[in-house]
Parts: C-alpha cells; sequence; structure tokens
C-alpha cells in the first residue's frame, strides 16, 4: 500500500465579523481606502456632469429663490430681522447636506457591490465616504452664503465662531440616518423608493423656507422631534446673530435624538453587516 501525501485545501474566508477593537482598529488602517472612495466619488461627480461645480450652486440658489418668493414675498413671514434669501439659505446648507448624503449613503453600498463582495474591509468606510462626498457640496454652497451677504452688506456675529458645532451635528445626523438607509437598502430595495419622499416631504415639515419662531409655542417641542429643526436652527443662530434665538428645550431634544440616531445606525449596520456580502 502505497503512502500518499495530502495536500491540504486552502480556502480564503471574507470575515464580515470582527471584535470592536479589531474594527476601529481596521477602519484607522483601511483610512486610504476611505480617501480613495471620496476622492473617486468627487471625481466622476464633477467630471461627468454638463456643468460640474456649478450644479452644486444652481440647485440649492434656485430652491432660495422659490421660497423667498413664496414664503417671504407672498406669504409675507417674518424673517427675524435679516434679508430672507439669508434666512433661507442659512437653513439650504444643512438641509442640502443631509439630503445630498441621505441620497448618497442609501445606494452605495448596491453601488460598490463588487468590491464588497470580494474584499475585506470595514463596511462602515463606504457610507462614510458617501458622506465626505456630501460634505463637498456643502463647501461649495457655502459660497452662495457668502455671495448673498456680500450682496445685503451682512456681517455675522460673533456666533460664526460656533458653526463648526452645528456643521458636525449636521454631520452626525447625516451618518445615523444614512447608515441605518444604507443597511436597510441592502436587504429591502424597496427603499430605493422611499428615500426620495423623505427628502420631499422633510423638506417641507422643516423650517427651510421660513423660520421656526412662526410655530406655535405651545408646539414647539413637539416640532423639535424632526432632527433637524436642532440642525437648522443652529445653523441659523450661528450664522445670523442678531434677533436670531434658539429654542433651548427644542434644541436639546433634536440633539438628543441625532445623538440616538447614530449610535443606533451604528449598531443596526454592524450587525446587519455581515450578511451583506452574500446579500448584495
Amino acid at each position: 500500500m502505497t503512502n500518499q501525501k495530502i495536500i491540504p485545501k486552502h480556502e480564503l474566508i471574507i470575515a464580515a465579523g470582527r471584535t470592536d477593537h479589531q474594527y476601529w482598529y481596521d477602519m484607522w488602517r483601511y483610512r486610504e481606502l476611505l480617501y480613495f472612495l471620496a476622492w473617486r466619488d468627487i471625481l466622476v461627480r464633477y467630471k461627468q456632469t454638463l456643468i460640474g461645480i456649478a450644479w452644486a450652486l444652481i440647485r440649492p440658489f434656485l430652491t432660495m429663490v422659490v421660497f423667498t418668493i413664496v414664503f417671504g414675498q407672498l406669504a409675507k413671514l417674518p424673517a427675524d430681522g435679516v434679508p430672507y434669501p439669508i434666512l433661507v439659505f442659512a437653513a439650504m446648507l444643512p438641509w442640502q447636506f443631509f439630503a445630498n448624503a441621505l441620497s448618497e449613503c442609501s445606494s452605495s453600498l448596491i453601488s460598490n457591490a463588487n468590491l464588497i463582495s470580494k474584499v475585506y474591509f470595514p463596511r462602515l468606510i463606504v457610507p462614510i465616504s458617501a458622506v465626505i462626498v456630501s460634505f463637498v457640496d456643502f463647501m461649495i454652497s457655502g459660497m452662495i452664503l457668502l455671495g448673498l451677504m456680500a450682496w445685503y452688506n451682512y456681517i455675522p456675529s460673533w456666533r460664526i465662531l460656533t458653526l463648526p458645532l452645528f456643521i458636525a451635528i449636521a454631520f452626525a445626523a447625516s451618518m445615523g440616518v444614512g447608515l441605518w438607509l444604507a443597511a436597510l437598502n441592502v436587504e429591502y430595495r424597496d427603499f430605493r423608493y422611499v428615500v426620495p419622499f423623505i427628502m420631499q416631504f422633510g423638506l417641507y415639515i422643516s423650517p427651510v423656507g421660513f423660520s421656526s419662531s412662526i410655530v406655535p409655542e405651545n408646539l414647539r417641542l413637539l416640532y423639535s422631534i424632526n432632527p433637524m429643526v436642532g440642525v437648522i436652527d443652529g445653523f441659523r443662530w450661528a450664522i445670523l446673530g442678531g434677533e436670531s434665538k434658539l429654542y433651548w428645550p427644542g434644541f436639546m431634544l433634536s440633539l438628543g435624538l441625532v445623538f440616538l440616531l447614530l449610535v443606533s445606525g451604528i449598531w443596526y449596520f454592524r450587525k446587519t453587516e455581515r450578511t451583506f456580502a452574500d446579500i448584495i
């Protein structure tokens, strides 16, 4: 009886589940992949469009014009002592950032299906890169606000120094909701139809075209259940200064909801990401 040499078989296993310590360490190790995905999407967005960067300026500008005419000229709503276009655009900035981030995040995993199904890396990198791309749009759109302030000779107060704090809150809100939608869109593809409805409906129930000060005092806390109310009011408080006031009970409620959305979004995403490669 001849001895046969047994050759062991090697299998490639893409390990989606990692301990928390290893996972967050891997996030740092794969940071270059995060930069690459974000930079790739930025190049695609601005190179393969007809008007490039101008699109990030035209869309919020036209929305601001419509809201100014409808709410400022026709409805004659109060402007908190500032030019109505500035009032509107100070809210358009965080809203556009939030809406763009939701749109990009919800489809980010599906768009990178080939990468996810073949290579291990922390899947959280994909939606984060999508939010970073939306943040670039946010920075470009900020040039319109600077132009409006120069046109109306409007000088912000010291509160403008707190703007990075509210930008961070807007980033957290976008990330929290975006993670939920990204994970749900993998399991239930119908969610791609839900996202445009959420953005359209949210635009009208958020104080973008009007000041939240017109909401009756006894309803303002309930109104602040919408986490974008606190984000938008915070932007206006920081940018407009002057008579702009922050409704602190509502802002703290919105801030708590943003934190809850972020934590629960990370939890749900981490819980479901081990199945992404199989489902996609």
